[in-house]
């Protein structure tokens, strides 16, 4: 393998929070636990640079205009973004390393369930309104765990607009590789983003074997590409509105098992990897571990 430049993003902040949290999970899980222990969240933020990675997602996964109306209130939205901005910052400045932010857009209404997403004019009225929150902030922007075409149009398109780089990371069936979630080909949902000129397309919260059939695909075409995986058995029993705790952990994915597999990708030329729900720091650790020794450079990305 020729040692090539890696970014390596953190890993899962909803998961991680779940097993430090004093609270039980709740539908608004991760936006409720930067409301109410605001400094979990920072450590979180400060446990994966440690580790090791060099971009950090701002924890605003559930806070969109359409998950608070239903769980919270929508109210809440400016200071919730804000909150999640500051722990950002906070971890970082008290690392003193340089690690970019990125500004999350995701699922506007559920994780893996493309069938109860907006509208595309709806889901770009969102992105819009997410990107304008977070963009004074942000380096990049990362539209994740994205499972239809309409909303990787819609994100892309929003985080275009900002000027800012944005990657565009789908979530594929756990069982084939080469649909995403709603059944949509990968292939063909990545050639149509092309005209908008994504800076990445990456693979996220799939199982991490499965994501490695999906990357051969994407390293079709000729753009950065990289990958972050679950560490869970499966996801459906998780409906839209329902807690993360509906779902079990696999035994067979600690942070060697992992590591190997984002080594997979990065020896078919994966740019970009880290970790998604139940990717741990300790996983990150023994990724960037291993990236060094196999002469790999860790880099922070171009903003």
């Amino acid at each position: 393998m020729t040692p090539h430049d890696v970014v390596l993003l953190d890993g899962g902040m909803g998961q991680e929070l779940i097993h430090r949290s004093k609270f039980p999970p709740s539908p608004m899980w991760s936006g409720k636990v930067l409301r109410d222990e605001t400094h979990l969240v920072e450590d979180v933020h400060r446990d994966f640079i440690v580790a090791g990675a060099t971009v950090v997602i701002l924890n605003t996964y559930s806070i969109t205009p359409e998950r608070l109306e239903r769980d919270s209130t929508v109210d809440d939205f400016e200071k919730l973004q804000a909150l999640a901005i500051g722990a950002a910052n906070s971890a970082i400045k008290s690392v003193d390393k340089n690690v970019a932010i990125a500004g999350c857009l995701p699922p506007a209404v559920a994780s893996y369930r493309p069938e109860v997403a907006p509208s595309y004019e709806k889901c770009l009225e969102t992105y819009r309104r997410l990107v304008d929150a977070q963009k004074t902030a942000s380096d990049i922007f990362i539209a994740e765990t994205i499972a239809s075409k309409k909303e990787a149009l819609a994100s892309l398109k929003a985080g275009k607009e900002s000027g800012k780089k944005t990657w565009v990371a789908l979530t594929v069936l756990d069982d084939d590789g080469l649909k995403l979630r709603s059944g949509e080909s990968l292939a063909e949902v990545a050639n149509e983003l092309l005209p908008l000129e994504p800076d990445a397309l990456l693979l996220n919260c799939s199982k991490p074997e499965t994501i490695t059939k999906g990357l051969e695909v994407l390293q079709t075409f000729g753009l950065p590409f990289g990958a972050y995986g679950n560490g869970f058995v499966s996801i459906d029993a998780l409906d839209p509105g329902g807690t993360v705790d509906a779902l079990t952990v696999r035994q067979d994915m600690g942070p060697k098992e992992y590591a190997d597999e984002v080594m997979k990708w990065v020896a078919m030329g994966a740019t970009i990897v880290g970790g998604c729900c139940e990717v741990g720091p300790a996983h990150i650790e023994e990724i960037a571990s291993r990236l060094k020794a196999s002469g790999h450079k860790i880099v922070r990305p171009a903003s």
